[in-house]
């Protein structure tokens, strides 16, 4: 009844989207991927841009993997990118362009978890395995009215089972777009639109008015403060210098400024005076806070207060010779093709809007 409930339902309002024309599975595990912790309407330019350039899984295994991730730029969580790239050259190199075809085998897959090998498996091959998305744990939450919370190891456990006893075996890649679609249009996280829902007559959270407490999380991690302190070199020639992420973290691979992290905010007179400043330039340079108010970037497990400092100078070789390897020398105009964080792209984006 539930699952012929929610088919009957997706049938008539399913949202039209590329990858739902195809069971292609490099094409429906690129859109999955995309989609873990992104909205379908931030995800779908991506999924266009990606298949425009990368149309089969050998395209994507050849390319460079600073491509990769400027085809990535803003949609975050970057080791999603790094994790595709990688997964496109196994797959090309190693099988031959050959997708698995059981849930158990696309798990071997780096960046593969449960839910995307569900996906997979389900809508491309028809194997009847559940998934469970934030969506799905929303709308099971509410009608069955589960107060364990989600990302709780308990949690996880009870709603997969859950999920798949209430598969239909038939029809599982249906009914498990179906459920996601349900979460997403009907049963949305804020605002669900209970007065036409199908499932209203018998959903526990409706009836008990707990639809604003359903689903549970387990609280946060707490946040970690961290402070960024860009020099953003500008030269006579309009050169400056940019530096890749190799750390293991957030942005790894991503294109940045010369960065100074601290432990609390930071002034002009202690930046100019950080051993980084003073090793890193061999005279005295011209120092200026760009934004005078931090911009905060928030990210899931820490925040970063962040400033951006104009070092001008006459030429590049006020660097000190030592630190040339550590860093690359660039034009301004050529600065948009390396990948870079949102927090770069939008200060760059404001510092061109401004430039005289």
């Amino acid at each position: 009844m539930f699952a012929n409930q929610l088919i009957y339902w997706y049938l008539k309002n399913k949202r039209d989207l590329p990858w739902r024309k195809t069971k292609d599975p490099y094409l429906v595990w690129l859109s999955e991927i995309m989609l873990q912790q992104t909205r379908v309407a931030q995800g779908l330019p991506y999924f266009l841009r990606f298949t425009t350039n990368f149309e089969t899984v050998f395209d994507l295994a050849k390319a460079e993997q600073d491509v990769v991730l400027k085809l990535w730029q803003g949609l975050g969580y970057y080791s999603r990118a790094r994790n595709l790239h990688f997964t496109a050259k196994y797959i090309a190199d190693e099988l031959q362009g050959i997708f698995p075809t059981t849930y158990k085998e696309l798990l071997t897959l780096k960046g593969v978890g449960d839910y995307t090998a569900s996906a997979i498996a389900s809508i491309c091959f028809e194997e009847p395995v559940a998934v469970v998305d934030g969506n799905v744990y929303r709308v099971l939450a509410r009608y069955f009215g589960i107060k364990t919370p989600i990302n709780s190891s308990k949690g996880i456990k009870e709603f997969k089972e859950l999920a798949q006893t209430l598969l239909d075996t038939s029809q599982p890649g249906t009914y498990n777009q179906a459920i996601m679609d349900f979460g997403a249009i009907q049963c949305k996280p804020q605002n669900p639109l209970c007065d036409s829902c199908p499932l209203s007559a018998s959903c526990i959270a409706l009836e008990k008015k707990l639809i604003k407490e359903l689903p549970v999380k387990e609280k946060k991690i707490k946040v970690k403060k961290r402070y960024f302190n860009y020099l953003v070199v500008v030269t006579d020639a309009n050169k400056t210098l940019i530096q890749q992420r190799v750390d293991k973290g957030i942005w790894q691979g991503l294109y940045q400024f010369p960065l100074i992290e601290t432990s609390e905010p930071i002034t002009e007179v202690p930046l100019i005076e950080h051993q980084i400043v003073e090793t890193l330039f061999t005279k005295q340079t011209s120092v200026s806070l760009y934004n005078q108010k931090d911009i905060v970037h928030k990210l899931s497990h820490q925040h970063l207060y962040t400033k951006f400092w104009i070092v001008k100078m006459n030429q590049i070789n006020e660097i000190n010779q030592i630190n040339k390897n550590d860093f690359e020398i660039t034009s301004w105009k050529a600065i948009n093709e390396f990948a870079v964080s949102v927090l770069i792209a939008n200060f760059l984006n404001d510092f061109f809007n401004k430039a005289p």
